[in-house]
């Protein structure tokens, strides 16, 4: 475990001296893990970040060529509406306009970690293994990246079933997911402008597909930017705490919403919507930690979640946090 002063203090003199590295923070900032990339060969750790990546892709063909099975057993519509409704009760007294509701499920897969690590396509995906942790994901999102004093996020908020006949419009204009992204693109205009100035929206509400081993996901997402701080330019790992926890796995008001999310769910989060990310001297590139597989024993737990406002609906909320448990293996 690193202090939580001494990984802020890390990053900012690796990205002060040009050294390249590797971070992986997890949810509640507790056990951050900031290493040189020199120093990665004595770690289970095998990182593709957007196209920058730390193995051979001929790996994967000592893996068994077999069908993936995923059995899933999720917690029950009775257990989730229970926290759903405390989330809506605290929406309607004003203490949030948007929350990120997750849950760990049981799953069963006939593929272990470091296969679905080697096998999946992701444009962000990390295997990592010590005597502790064990977990594997392949994220589509990013959280924030940095090049030549301009930092863009890119937050995903709303989710279809590509397959649906007029899936892109049914998106676009459904009242709860429009609400619930343009919250999160409000939360992330203001999370950047403590790090950055001139901040503005490029591109809003756009759509991106997602393959799973199940079929096609549409997803909406947005691009934001702004100009680093003078002050903050080669100082990054304050420019992370600032932002963390990232705003689309969490909601609005921030503070408030981390405090519900605290008293609502079940289990801690560990790394899951944590963020991991690679600095390569000169820009950084980070992904946000979701579509999250560990293992605990000889027990395997899926993470996933979606964003509550007060037009949710419970059973649909609850189908959608089924849906997301997919491995991109196709």
């Amino acid at each position: 475990m690193i202090l939580e002063l001494d990984w802020i203090k890390k990053i900012n003199f690796y990205t002060k001296n040009g050294i390249q590295f590797l971070f992986i923070i997890d949810y509640e900032m507790e056990f951050p893990i900031v290493l040189k990339l020199s120093e990665l060969n004595g770690f289970c750790i095998k990182y593709f970040i957007d196209g920058v990546k730390n193995y051979d892709d001929n790996i994967s063909n000592i893996f068994d060529k077999k069908e993936l099975n995923i059995q899933k057993h999720p917690i029950s519509l009775e257990v989730y509406k229970k926290a759903f409704d405390n989330i809506i009760e605290n929406q309607k007294s004003g203490n949030s306009y948007l929350l990120n509701l997750t849950f760990k499920t049981p799953v069963e897969i006939n593929f272990s970690l470091e296969e679905i690590f080697y096998k999946s396509l992701s444009r962000y995906k990390l295997y990592f293994k010590n005597e502790e942790n064990e977990f594997v994901l392949f994220s589509p999102e990013t959280f924030i990246n940095i090049t030549e004093g301009r930092i863009f996020t890119y937050p995903i908020k709303g989710t279809i079933d590509a397959n649906i006949s007029g899936a892109e419009e049914i998106l676009l204009n459904d009242k709860k997911e429009k609400a619930e992204h343009l919250t999160v693109v409000d939360l992330l205009r203001n999370d950047l402008s403590i790090v950055s100035k001139d901040v503005r929206v490029n591109r809003f509400c756009f759509t991106c597909k997602i393959k799973t081993n199940f079929g096609e996901l549409l997803q909406m997402t947005s691009e934001i930017e702004g100009k680093v701080k003078p002050d903050l330019m080669y100082r990054f790992g304050d420019i992370l705490f600032n932002m963390l926890p990232a705003g689309s796995i969490c909601g609005a008001p921030k503070k408030q919403t981390l405090e519900i999310i605290k008293e609502t769910e079940l289990d801690k989060r560990g790394y899951y919507t944590g963020v991991f990310g690679i600095y390569d001297g000169k820009n950084l590139k980070s992904s946000v930690m979701i579509r999250f597989i560990e293992k605990k024993g000889d027990d395997c737990f899926y993470r996933s979640g979606g964003g509550i406002t007060v037009y949710s609906d419970a059973e649909k909320e609850y189908n959608e946090m089924v849906e997301k448990i997919y491995v991109p293996i196709y």
